[in-house]
């Protein structure tokens, strides 16, 4: 009863809570690493769509 009128109340340990601090941050870190090399991949994709014009207009010996 006396917890319920108090309220509850839990230990606060600074090595758990710098640890989740730094997993928090690298789980940003890492999803902006995913965000990013998906963009890269999109853009390699949609480049592999475009006709090579360099290619194309490069003269080739025909022998």
């Amino acid at each position: 009863m006396a917890k319920a009128l108090v309220g509850y109340r839990v230990a606060v340990d600074p090595r758990r809570e710098l640890e989740t601090v730094e997993l928090r941050r690298r789980v940003r870190d890492l999803e902006a690493l995913v965000d990013r090399l998906q963009r890269d991949n999109d853009q390699l994709r949609e480049d592999l769509r475009q006709p090579d014009v360099v290619a194309a207009a490069a003269p080739t010996i025909a022998g």
